[in-house]
């Protein structure tokens, strides 16, 4: 979210608590369609904001949708298993394939012959769930049925029982987890959402759609006759006034459509498509081809109405006039904020987004409404606005590129890989330094006299900003930009080799020897069908300090909760009151999951002492590097 503030010159994670997440709820139920034919029906609730896998994914992929059969007795399958509804189609960039899932809900069907009047069938359903940060690992659904209730028979395979408080290092920790309180992620990212919203504001004050406004408020505020007591009471209430019409927007935003439903709407390509050229068109006006305006009838009756009422009302018909008035200009920012904002997953950010643009707008036109002869020191208005609104056309070009970027990843098109992408963003800023220095001029631009301190400082910026972008075409990471940038996996060309190798795939022996050599553990339970994972891996591991501070000061183990290796021979443990056998090492390290840290979500990071102790609250999708180095560098104090 720190990058997003640098985004805000340019306009603009959460640490995973523990806790098992069940997002699919399953119901089985059999259903007699004729005398020799029956169905199964495979019903799965999907929670908000989650997607399920459909049974038909591609090789290489993450886990599909599967049901097995261990007994049919009577009976035998009749086609394949069918879905309801038609899956949804989804390019993953890092898979480099079409994914196909299910969200809200969906009933598989499988249609089956009866061969007796007697029959007996159970099995499992095995399934595996994700949403925008995390996914859960492989999860089975057992079900039995029979013609008589009599007949049921669960199946035990011959396996060795295992009680896990006999294994070192496997004793529970989440009660020990929650009391670690040093994970402030969501309260971080409200703060940012705000920092970087109240930047927003003070950048949409200087377009010139706003700033001139700041005199005919005066102008309104000193028609209304009264006491200096009662003008200071006007001015507060029109500054409130403009908070609360913009804080009702995001209020209404988030409660109609939701943080998580605009989180899936920020990451849905056709969506990214619309916002790249809407971008593009209002970076094409802010340059001068065109003028993008509301039709001046609105404006003017509603100023009529302000004018003609008394109190309240005529407070807020002012501010409406000023949201509508400088549309045209706040509207990409204020765009551009809610789709950040509804990113962080926080479920307030779009109103708090709202409240810190709105203050940061109203603050200066409460102030001069309150004390108008302040007007006077005011620069008046003239080319310099015009220079406002063409810098915020290059950085718009900026950002719409960033658009474009999600979409050519969701279709695989492949024709933004990041040296493209890079080279472009070089360009359009060192185009911007060029003409703050005042070597280029567009439509509506005066040449300046001489060129100010504020203009070359800028422009230092902006070239410098260009220059720090070039060794990225080369494979440099960045990492200032790295979460607009395309991932490193779509660079074609590069001369960085970084990569953070796995010592140990094995818990028990990452321990042995990190009680061996007195070091902390590095604990990353992972899945070869993550997305998530594979993006942590591309964007945070890759790093230098990632990658010096692993290998030197950790033992590193990775345990995939989906690797389907047998174990050597099958596992049976208790779990919340039930029998489950652990048939395969994902298995293994899914139970290790649950029962030691509470939690069942990937990617999942957790720092632990030399003898199995949490140093520091988990660490779950966030491709932050500062804050992922912060979270080592934690374990590494506190384990010292």
């Amino acid at each position: 979210m720190k990058t997003k503030i640098l985004l805000l010159f340019l306009i603009i994670s959460t640490s995973l608590s523990a806790q098992i997440l069940e997002p699919v709820k399953w119901s089985v139920t059999e259903n007699k369609t004729s005398e020799n034919t029956m169905e199964l029906r495979y019903s799965a609730t999907i929670d908000e904001g989650w997607h399920l896998y459909s049974n038909i994914l591609p090789d290489g992929g993450p886990l599909a949708t599967e049901v097995t059969y261990s007994i049919l007795e009577g009976v035998e399958l009749d086609g394949a298993l069918l879905a309801d509804r038609d899956a949804i189609e989804e390019y993953s960039g890092v898979f480099s394939m079409v994914l196909n899932n299910f969200k809200d809900n969906v009933t598989f069907v499988q249609r089956l012959k009866l061969l007796s009047p007697q029959y007996k069938i159970a099995g499992e359903v095995r399934y595996m769930a994700c949403d925008n940060g995390t996914c859960i690992p492989p999860t089975t659904v057992g079900f039995e049925f029979a013609s008589s209730p009599n007949d049921l028979l669960t199946v035990v395979d011959e396996s060795v029982a295992l009680d896990p408080a006999s294994i070192e290092g496997w004793e529970t920790v989440a009660e020990e987890i929650e009391e670690i309180d040093d994970s402030l992620a969501e309260k971080e990212s409200l703060f940012y959402i705000f920092i970087a919203s109240f930047i927003g504001g003070l950048l949409a004050l200087l377009t010139p759609c706003v700033w001139p406004m700041i005199p005919m408020t005066v102008g309104f505020f000193l028609k209304k006759s009264g006491s200096k007591r009662k003008a200071i009471v006007r001015a507060i209430m029109y500054g409130v006034a403009i908070i609360v019409i913009y804080l009702l927007l995001g209020l209404f935003i988030t409660t109609i459509f939701g943080a998580s439903a605009l989180n899936d709407l920020s990451t849905n390509a056709w969506f990214n498509i619309f916002f790249f050229l809407l971008l593009v068109v209002f970076a094409a006006s802010f340059f001068g081809a065109f003028d993008l305006t509301l039709p001046a009838s609105w404006t003017t009756k509603i100023d009529a109405k302000a004018d003609a009422t008394t109190g309240f009302l005529s407070i807020l018909l002012m501010a409406f006039t000023l949201a509508l008035v400088s549309f045209s200009c706040t509207g990409p920012i204020i765009g551009t904020l809610l789709v950040e904002a509804a990113s962080s997953g926080v479920t307030i950010g779009p109103a708090v987004g709202m409240f810190g643009f709105s203050l940061a707008l109203a603050l200066p036109f409460a102030l001069f409404a309150m004390f108008p002869t302040l007007i006077k020191s005011l620069p008046k208005s003239g080319g310099w606005l015009n220079s406002v609104k063409v810098v915020l056309a290059f950085i718009e070009l900026a950002l719409a590129l960033k658009f474009l970027s999600v979409a050519d990843l969701a279709y695989g098109w492949g024709v933004l890989p990041r040296e493209t992408f890079l080279t472009l963003w070089i360009v359009i800023f060192f185009l911007l330094g060029l003409y703050l220095l005042g070597l280029i001029q567009f439509k509506h631009d005066s040449k300046p006299a001489y060129l100010s301190v504020t203009r070359l400082f800028l422009a230092i910026i902006s070239l410098a900003f260009s220059i720090y972008m070039l060794p990225g075409l080369w494979g440099a990471p960045l990492k200032a930009i790295s979460a607009f940038a395309p991932p490193m996996s779509t660079q074609t060309f590069n001369l960085s080799q970084h990569s953070t190798e796995t010592v140990f795939d094995d818990y028990d022996k990452a321990a042995a020897y990190a009680k061996e050599q007195g070091k902390p553990m590095f604990v990353d339970f992972t899945g070869y069908g993550c997305v998530n994972c594979r993006k942590m891996e591309a964007s945070v591991f890759m790093d230098e300090k990632v990658k010096a501070l692993l290998n030197n000061e950790y033992v590193m183990v990775t345990l995939y909760v989906d690797d389907k290796t047998k174990l050597p021979e099958p596992v049976v443990v208790e779990e919340y009151g039930k029998t489950i056998t652990l048939k395969t090492y994902g298995d293994k390290w899914s139970y290790l999951q649950r029962h030691k840290f509470g939690a069942n979500a990937q990617p999942y990071y957790i720092l632990l002492s030399s003898d199995g102790k949490p140093l520091a609250s988990p660490y779950g999708y966030n491709e932050d590097v500062d804050d992922f180095v912060e979270f080592l560098n934690k374990g590494i104090s506190k384990h010292r």
